[in-house]
């Protein structure tokens, strides 16, 4: 019996081992070599090694492999309430015949996992919107985070929007604010090297994020950001290794969590491009308790 999965832009860069790994229960390396080889796991219908890394819209195939687990994308589905779609689709910004933008929520995820089941994806499946489109992911936006955020309506814009993010063709801007007041130069570039671990694996990143002080006090400051490259969590680890964590942030936070705060002071607001000869900007108004906390911070905007 074969399977197949098609690669969504969410694993586009991830090694083949470690896609198999996150999506099934219990699966050792070992079996992932041995069908690597033997030719039972294909990728767009050739044999490769274990590091090979994904790249969006590729074609996996599992030959007669007996895995308890289910692949999440299929197993975790999301069942929207009418009440939840036209919730969503009150926050869209553009809607045209290649894409959607909409001014992403916190506390949702772009797609389903298996912390969260409630995510964009499955919603806009189920809204009139997409009723003959299916609506792909062609970027990242933390749960917490909120702001613009792209859906394609179709696999030829979602390949041609996914290169331009991979180009570096998709110019983001966001807003934060952060514990402390950030004394290095008004505007810069903030560049260093992120580590993160591939299970044991240590691997570093370099990081690079243009930055504009728009109002500081002794207490907090309200930054602007526009990362260059695009490394998970980027924003949030540069920041926290400056000492400024985000406020709301508790995963990289220096500072003693707010009980009163839920929310991560992190906002996607601007996103430009340009496609097929046609420039795009999409701006998002910041959330009101975003703006709440310039007000509680005496930060203006």
């Amino acid at each position: 019996m074969k399977k197949t999965i098609n690669v969504d832009n969410t694993y586009a860069g991830m090694r083949i081992d470690r896609f198999l790994r996150k999506h099934f229960e219990t699966i050792p390396q070992s079996l992932i070599e041995k069908n690597l080889r033997s030719g039972k796991i294909k990728l767009n219908k050739k044999k490769i090694k274990s590091s090979t890394k994904l790249q969006f819209n590729d074609l996996i195939e599992l030959h007669n492999i007996q895995i308890k687990k289910e692949i999440i994308t299929n197993k975790v589905k999301f069942k929207p309430s009418d009440t939840i779609i036209k919730e969503n689709e009150d926050f869209i910004i553009e809607n045209n015949d290649d894409f959607i933008v909409i001014n992403k929520q916190a506390g949702i995820s772009v797609q389903g996992g298996t912390k969260s089941k409630k995510n964009l994806i499955d919603i806009f499946s189920n809204s009139d919107i997409f009723t003959d489109d299916k609506p792909y992911s062609v970027h990242r936006l933390d749960k917490d985070t909120s702001g613009v955020f792209l859906i394609a309506k179709n696999r030829q814009t979602a390949q041609l929007l996914t290169t331009l993010f991979r180009l570096r063709k998709v110019y983001k801007t966001y807003l934060a604010i952060c514990h402390g007041e950030i004394t290095i130069k008004d505007k810069g570039l903030i560049k260093n090297n992120l580590i993160r671990f591939d299970e044991t694996k240590k691997i570093v990143e370099n990081a690079e994020t243009y930055y504009e002080i728009l109002d500081k006090n002794n207490n907090s400051t309200f930054v602007q950001l526009k990362p260059i490259t695009g490394r998970k969590h980027q924003l949030r680890k540069q920041l926290f290794d400056l000492g400024h964590s985000i406020i709301g942030d508790k995963k990289y936070n220096s500072y003693k969590i707010q009980k009163n705060n839920k929310n991560l002071m992190l906002h996607s607001y601007e996103i430009k491009f340009k496609m097929n000869e046609k420039k795009y900007t999409f701006r998002a108004t910041p959330p009101e308790y975003f703006r709440n906390m310039l007000k509680a911070k005496r930060l203006n905007f």
